[in-house]
């Protein structure tokens, strides 16, 4: 049974007094024949063998503790428990048992405990009399503990004895006979004394904490819990709490009230962290009134604190005053680190109250300036307090730093300060780069942005982020795949070049990082990000790192563009198909030869999704280009798939050319391509203009995208008309991105009269290159060329055959652009 609310585990009271776990299992209750009545039924999850076999007895007294736990005795020295994963099973099988006793379900107890004789003590109506507890003397010490300990069990006499205790001042006397004990050295009465004080901390009342976390009890409370009768040794919480701890006043604190909740709640955290044991299944909810108890004195401290505004505004002065030596600010920002902590305790309505306090104080132009400093501590404790307000507000910060973009330079802005810090970590793990880039993250989430009546914080931030911080977050990226450090290696011929740094594993870390934030910056900013990568070319310097011997390096450049292709956006398809930016990762796919690993996996996923969701111009490419080099790959179908789905298309096509009279076709065409040639070059010009002249003149960026043909038909017609233009002048893009086009299967698209011509075009256009590069425009003219003479096969116009060779060998069509 896979049933998750049946889910238990059962538990037998061994003669300690301890819960042993017996197992874990479903629960059913059945009738059972040999018992002759309704049992409970255990099966262990592992074997099904049978954990428990028990029969509910009309006169057994279940208890229900704490929503998942059912209680019992079975015999005199003999009780179980049951502790379910889910509330809702454990209502269940209350509601059976309450059946069988003909009780309603919703009591605690389904019958009036009887507690055993010995003990003379009977449980009565509330009017009750009080327990009566033995007088505090040593010779009783035994006595007093096995009585604390023996109605922990029972809800009402634990409310009982707390009564008592209360009401003689009982845990006052106790405490002096603990001093006895230790000047006496009597052990035996020490370990008593122990489990008499755990004891009443576990009756978990209020009233009784108020009395031992008092100034004058608490120390000899932790004296009481230092003597663990299971330790050969006492332990010393005492000396560790009066001598280790010191307590550190940033700001001298005038209020004694706030000085002494401060004390008191550091001891009783420590009591509940340090001294007392972890508390089990059964006891966790013991303690809840002692973790209430903590957690609402460190509401009132932050309320104190925040209320005194005289010592806040003195804590920022400090902070920020240059004068500060740095022992005293690396105690403030922990102050504030501490101080941000305890604010998770207090209610959202106060919190945002407190923050804003915070905020007024100026809390975000100081963290900026200790951000910056070289002390590792001090900048750790700033970015947790930095995470703090991120969590709280990112709008408060965004807003903070257009302001500040407006007055200041884009080196010390706050997120550039940011970023610094998460490109320097010096952790070989990068542990505080993690941190800072999910902060980022965060920050640069549109789904946390504000959209108001006035504005949009979405574009208005976003702008601010491209223009003022984005350079700053690639700067790495681009400096490792740079043009100069891709060649230096580079073996000619050879498909992998023994590049790039990131041979480093801490920056392979790093670049990784950055990758998984422009990947997220791929998803969620649409036309941001993609102008960011068209005018950087960004996506070929990723895929460099398809070379790097870090795997994962290697991983994220592809998830990289994974992600790209998964927009199905034309534009990015453009981009990719004219850049040839497929060849880094099939080289990987080749070079990664026949194992079976991730990044195989990863690869053949790409083309997959491209096959399935049937991204032609991308089909059209990869088979025109690199089909030869993936024919061999049978172990999946996607390549054979891939050249399936562009042989359909291409027939498609010239169905569709046929029906249509040659006159119509040719003039319809010629129109169309005229009408969407500056569309087409669009995204481009801005690219080409930096290395070369613009095949077409520069058009108006504030052209819409949505211009663009979705019509694939009208998208390879518009391409096969301007490819017999560009021919004679293609744009000289040569080393853009510093990756080598010398991929050697692609010699076959290129074959032929396309090959040659290209060759010598590539020759004219670039006279002016020295020291081999007009080598390397050759091969790249010659790729770029193959990728796009190929695309014109998608599209067979047998009527304009004879007028593409025309074009190509004949220089003196070119003005055609200009009427």
């Amino acid at each position: 049974m896979s049933d998750t609310r049946r889910r238990v585990k059962v538990y037998t009271l061994n003669e300690d007094r301890q819960w042993d776990d017996r197992g874990t299992g479903h629960v059913s209750s059945t009738y059972v024949e040999r018992l002759k009545g309704m049992s409970l039924l255990v099966r262990a999850e592992s074997d099904g063998s049978l954990l428990l076999e028990s029969k509910i007895n009309p006169n057994t007294a279940y208890q229900k503790q704490q929503d998942t736990l059912i209680v019992w005795s079975e015999a005199e020295n003999y009780d179980l428990a049951l502790s379910f994963q889910e509330k809702a099973g454990c209502d269940e099988i209350w509601e059976k048992i309450c059946q069988v006793q003909g009780k309603d379900p919703s009591v605690e107890v389904t019958q009036d405990l009887i507690e055993s004789e010995e003990e003379h003590i009977e449980e009565m109506p509330e009017t009750s009399p009080l327990i009566d507890l033995p007088t505090c003397e040593l010779n009783k010490l035994e006595e007093i503990a096995d009585l604390v300990t023996s109605v922990l069990s029972s809800p009402i006499r634990r409310e009982k004895l707390a009564l008592a205790l209360e009401n003689e001042g009982y845990i006052k006397k106790l405490l002096q006979l603990f001093q006895v004990c230790e000047n006496l050295e009597n052990t035996e009465g020490l370990h008593h004394l122990y489990e008499i004080i755990r004891g009443i901390l576990f009756l978990n009342k209020a009233t009784l904490f108020e009395v031992m976390f008092s100034d004058e009890c608490i120390m000899d409370v932790v004296g009481c819990l230092e003597y663990d009768p299971s330790l050969a040794q006492p332990k010393r919480h005492r000396e560790f709490l009066t001598k280790t701890a010191k307590f550190k006043e940033v700001i001298p604190i005038t209020d004694s009230e706030l000085r002494q909740k401060i004390h008191q709640t550091y001891r009783v955290q420590y009591i509940q962290d340090i001294i007392l044991p972890t508390p089990s299944v059964f006891e966790e909810n013991f303690l809840s009134t002692l973790t209430s108890f903590i957690f609402f004195n460190k509401v009132e401290i932050v309320s104190m604190l925040q209320e005194d505004e005289k010592f806040l505004s003195e804590v920022f002065a400090q902070l920020t005053d240059e004068a500060t030596d740095d022992d005293k600010r690396c105690e403030l920002v922990n102050f504030f680190k501490e101080f941000c902590a305890f604010s998770q305790t207090l209610q959202p309505q106060n919190r945002d109250a407190f923050f804003k306090t915070l905020a007024k104080l100026g809390i975000l132009p100081a963290l900026e300036i200790v951000m910056g400093m070289d002390d590792l501590q001090v900048r750790s404790a700033a970015t947790d307090i930095f995470s703090y307000l991120v969590e709280f507000s990112p709008s408060m910060v965004r807003e903070f730093v257009m302001q500040e973009a407006q007055q200041s330079d884009d080196d010390i802005l706050l997120i550039n300060v940011v970023i610094e810090q998460m490109i320097c970590d010096t952790d070989p793990e990068l542990g505080g780069a993690v941190q800072l880039m999910g902060l980022l993250r965060t920050l640069i989430d549109p789904e946390n942005m504000l959209a108001t009546a006035n504005k949009t914080e979405k574009s208005e931030f976003l702008n601010f982020f491209y223009n003022h911080c984005m350079h700053v977050l690639t700067a790495p990226l681009l400096a490792n795949t740079s043009e100069d450090k891709c060649e230096k290696d580079a073996v000619v011929g050879s498909a992998k070049s023994n590049t790039i740094c990131p041979d480093n594993y801490q920056t392979a870390q790093l670049l990784a990082l950055i990758l998984e934030l422009l990947t997220f910056c791929v998803e969620h900013h649409t036309y941001h990000i993609k102008n960011y990568i068209m005018n950087k070319d960004l996506l070929r310097r990723v895929l460099v790192l398809m070379n790097s011997k870090h795997t994962f390096l290697a991983l994220c450049a592809l998830r990289f563009m994974r992600r790209i292709i998964g927009l199905k956006d034309e534009f990015y398809n453009r981009y990719i198909t004219k850049g040839n930016l497929f060849e880094p990762v099939i080289n990987a796919l080749l070079d990664n030869g026949t194992r079976y690993n991730l990044l195989n996996s990863a690869v053949i996923e790409l083309f997959e999704f491209i096959r399935v969701e049937d991204i032609k111009s991308l089909i059209a490419h990869i088979v025109e280009n690199f089909y030869n080099a993936l024919e061999s790959i049978e172990y999946v179908q996607t390549f054979k798939g891939l050249k399936t789905k562009y042989e359909q298309e291409k027939d498609r096509q010239n169905q569709k050319l046929n029906s249509v009279p040659s006159i119509l076709r040719s003039n319809r065409f010629r129109r169309d391509a005229r009408a969407l040639e500056e569309d087409e070059e669009m995204w481009f010009n801005e690219d080409e203009e930096e290395e070369g002249e613009a095949v077409v003149p520069p058009v108006e960026k504030s052209k819409q995208e949505d211009d663009f043909p979705d019509s694939y038909e009208k998208f390879m017609e518009t391409k096969k008309a301007k490819e017999s233009e560009d021919k004679e002048n293609l744009p000289k893009r040569t080393s853009a991105g510093g990756f080598k086009f010398t991929f050697s299967h692609s010699a076959g698209a290129a074959n032929g009269a396309n090959g040659a011509n290209s060759k010598s075009v590539a020759a004219q256009t670039s006279p002016a290159s020295s020291n081999g590069s007009s080598s390397k425009n050759a091969t790249l003219t010659t790729a770029v060329t193959a990728a796009k003479g190929s695309l014109v096969g998608l599209v067979d116009y047998p009527d304009d055959e004879d007028d593409d060779e025309e074009e190509e060998t004949s220089p003196r069509k070119r003005p055609r652009l200009g009427s």
